[in-house]
């Protein structure tokens, strides 16, 4: 076989990655199915960070998947957390040492999919002792599924994803979000916009995590960075882009961890550029003593 041809990614019908799979593509396949029915909308933190019952029957579906195949395995996912930051990483510091812990977001991009904007997903990643080892990305409205696997690459309908080559902010397209935190992250992170929009190519803000760090993973954009992120936003994608030959820590250059929230994930050859642009804005999300 010549060595540049694609080889197509196939799972085994018992293997984790397969239950994420299935997983994902059932949840995302009802998802569609409701678009236009969303008949209870509800806030959490703001006005801005919606839930439906949409985003609940959803997560009920995949915890009844998963734990139909492992009983004994932990699961977080962003419904059956109060709140906030603070609950959120108390959640997540309960769970963290579970031998196997899935981490579960149902619709990244609420927003979005009750505005009939396509553009959200469904993220599921599983986690052993603390790692990340499987990670599925699925957007329902392209019928685009990302998988990751530790240690066996990143693939896209089967085929290997590999992150952009730009070597300088001057080519780059990247992306960003906006924080629900508007007393701190949210000037963080328009801080941050001002300062990286002039060096790079465009900034675009599709209001997903999950699926821009697909896009990074797959080469469809060089960078993306965000402040105030939970682990159910960015564990799969983080996994996706080491995957496929990119990098991704926190916005002083730690390496990720699932308790990371203040994320910067790019191809690479960028990363020290796009830390050292936050640096100097004085907008990694971090307060100065």
């Amino acid at each position: 076989m010549n060595k540049k041809e694609k080889v197509p990614y196939v799972v085994t019908s018992k293997s984790y990655t397969a239950v994420a799979i299935n997983c994902a593509a059932k949840a995302g396949e009802w998802i569609k199915s409701r678009i236009g029915t969303v008949k209870q909308l509800s806030t959490k933190t703001s006005a801005q960070d919606l839930v439906t019952e949409v985003d609940k029957g959803a997560e009920q579906m995949i915890r009844k998947l998963i734990l139909t195949h492992f009983p004994d395995h932990a699961i977080l996912g962003e419904e059956g957390v109060e709140p906030g930051a603070e609950a959120s990483m108390k959640a997540l510091e309960a769970a963290k040492e579970e031998p196997y812990l899935w981490i579960v977001d149902p619709i990244d991009g609420t927003t979005n999919y009750v505005h009939g904007f396509p553009f959200y997903s469904v993220s599921i990643a599983l986690a052993h002792k603390g790692e990340v080892i499987v990670g599925v990305v699925y957007d329902p409205s392209r019928d685009e599924l990302f998988i990751a696997e530790k240690g066996k690459g990143a693939y896209v309908h089967g085929n290997p994803t590999l992150v952009s080559k730009e070597s300088s902010l001057s080519q780059s397209l990247l992306a960003t979000g906006f924080p629900m935190d508007t007393s701190f992250n949210l000037p963080q992170n328009m801080a941050g916009l001002q300062a990286l929009l002039p060096k790079v190519r465009n900034v675009r803000g599709g209001g997903s995590a999950a699926l821009h760090m697909a896009y990074v993973a797959a080469g469809r954009l060089s960078g993306y960075w965000e402040l105030g992120l939970n682990a159910w936003d960015v564990a799969a994608g983080a996994l996706l882009i080491q995957e496929s030959g990119g990098k991704v820590t926190d916005t002083e250059g730690r390496p990720y961890d699932l308790a990371v929230r203040n994320v910067v994930a790019t191809n690479g050859a960028i990363h020290e550029s796009v830390l050292d642009t936050l640096s100097e804005a004085e907008a990694t999300g971090f307060r100065k003593d």
